[in-house]
């Protein structure tokens, strides 16, 4: 029924109704984000195969961190300024520490 009205409907209502379809996922996607910034990366497993080289200094960060004893954990706002990053490189990074959780090398605990 609702395909129906929208075939019958005004192409400019669609093109309205779609962007805020689009808004709405941005939104969420948004949250996400900062759930992400507010929580902890604890090291697993200090192997870096098949990986990148953002990730690589990810989790060679985390690494020495652990050496003399300090927890293998960080939380994700101040690696994020450790290693300077705003804007497109964040989101980079942040999509690495999401790749090293689904490869098991890193776990990210939300607050």
């Amino acid at each position: 029924m609702k395909l129906l009205n929208l075939l019958n409907a005004n192409p400019k209502s669609i093109y309205v109704k779609y962007l805020n379809c689009g808004e709405m996922l941005k939104g969420r996607k948004n949250k996400e984000t900062q759930k992400l910034v507010r929580a902890i990366v604890v090291l697993i497993r200090n192997t870096t195969w098949r990986c990148g080289r953002l990730e690589r200094s990810i989790v060679k960060h985390l690494h020495k961190r652990n050496a003399w004893f300090g927890k293998p954990e960080m939380p994700i706002k101040d690696m994020l300024q450790n290693f300077n990053l705003t804007g497109k490189k964040k989101n980079e990074f942040l999509d690495a520490i999401r790749r090293l959780e689904r490869r098991n090398i890193v776990r990210i605990l939300a607050l």
